[in-house]
């Protein structure tokens, strides 16, 4: 997903004209519009669930969307407030994957803000292609004020904290 999104972001337009070429139109971003489009897909608030196939389809159905082939910073502002609402579904429909791993018990122990921080967190490692890449996403932010970033090793220690390691949570994949 990274490499996609690096290669959207070198070369401004090649990323909708290689759609186009596969649909048949011509579609491009203005520069402030493929900035803030961007900037939202690489955060750490984009989940990317479906990596290449949910950021194609985004580009697409903008693309399509767009007046004249345009994509204007109105069309990814109602993009992104797409993307942000159908996540926010997802996250209600995985509610329960808490009890997919942990007891009943175990879960009546958790306060509502350790069951809603391991749920997002478990959610972040299902999508995830390794602990490195779950642990890169999590700690986005304060990697970069860090002087040593082991991000795989600060999220398998915060897994251990509820007596789960990578393995179980990645096996919900």
């Amino acid at each position: 997903m990274d490499e996609d999104l690096r290669a959207f972001s070198d070369h401004s337009g090649s990323y909708p004209h290689a759609l186009a070429e596969r649909e048949g139109d011509q579609a491009s971003f203005n520069k402030e519009a493929r900035q803030r489009y961007l900037a939202f897909a690489t955060s750490g608030e984009a989940g990317w669930p479906g990596n290449f196939r949910d950021l194609a389809a985004s580009v697409t159905r903008m693309a399509t969307l767009s007046p004249k082939g345009r994509i204007n910073v109105d069309c990814v502002d109602k993009e992104i407030e797409r993307l942000r609402r159908l996540w926010l579904g997802q996250a209600d429909n995985a509610a329960d994957i808490l009890s997919e791993i942990l007891s009943d018990e175990q879960i009546a122990e958790l306060d509502l803000f350790d069951r809603v921080q391991l749920t997002e967190t478990i959610k972040i490692c299902c999508a995830s292609r390794s602990l490195s890449e779950a642990g890169r996403t999590l700690f986005n932010a304060s990697r970069a004020r860090r002087s040593s970033s082991n991000d795989a090793d600060r999220l398998r220690k915060y897994l251990a904290r509820f007596d789960l390691e990578w393995s179980v949570v990645n096996d919900l994949r």
